[in-house]
């Protein structure tokens, strides 16, 4: 059974029982002090701003029986999955792989690379590694979502025109229909994030369609007021 989601540029209706929730790299190397963005010289409180808004839609989304999955980005500590060009740019206070306040930084098994604790997977919740920006670059999520026969993404999490938007072009490119969150999605940079949303939903959604945490939540409360509650 399908349930309208008021979204940009045109409201969308999704079958829940078809739908996944992708909260992609909330971890601590992004959002707190000592981690890979302050190294790169942001300001990692402004992530802070989608926590509470995808903390309800998760709550919400757990509820109603959605498959879950969480992204982390992250490379193994001998750094063989890490591309020199990529660990070399730029001018940041410590590289990849570097020893950090919370261990090495953005490796995996160490502290920052984990997820915030607002977050946290339960037990039964996927979690992708993944090496590089897109989560279907060099993972099984695809597989993930083929098994559930899932059509459609609710997309959360940082940053916005960086990993959501990587996730969302991929995505996009293998069929399925991405609604991401506005507002349980953040940038370093106000003005990224917002353009950020305006170039998934231009052109008629060419990426896809932007909606938010209120919105999804309202749908969630009208697929529930439907005979069946559980779409898993």
């Amino acid at each position: 059974m399908k349930t309208p989601i008021v979204a940009e540029p045109q409201p969308i209706e999704v079958d829940f029982a078809r739908t996944a929730l992708i909260i992609i790299d909330m971890q601590r190397d992004f959002l707190e002090p000592g981690g890979f963005g302050e190294t790169l010289g942001n300001d990692v409180s402004l992530l802070h701003a989608a926590v509470a808004p995808c903390r309800a839609v998760l709550a919400a989304a757990r509820e109603h029986g959605l498959l879950v999955i969480h992204t982390r980005e992250g490379h193994r500590p001998d750094l063989s999955d890490a591309p020199p060009a990529k660990v070399e740019r730029g001018s940041p206070s410590m590289r990849i792989g570097a020893p950090g306040p919370m261990g090495r930084i953005l490796i995996r098994g160490e502290p920052g690379h984990d997820i915030i604790d607002a977050l946290y997977p339960i037990p039964g919740e996927p979690v992708i590694d993944k090496p590089g920006k897109g989560a279907f670059y060099q993972t099984d999520l695809e597989v993930m979502l083929q098994g559930r026969s899932i059509q459609n993404l609710l997309v959360c999490g940082v940053t916005t025109e960086v990993c959501v938007n990587t996730t969302v072009r991929e995505a996009n490119d293998r069929g399925y229909r991405c609604v991401v969150l506005g507002d349980c999605c953040a940038s370093y940079f106000p003005e990224f994030h917002e353009m950020g949303l305006k170039m998934i939903k231009a052109q008629g959604g060419i990426f896809g369609w932007v909606s938010g945490s209120r919105e999804v939540l309202d749908a969630f409360g009208a697929a529930a007021a439907q005979p069946s509650k559980k779409y898993a």
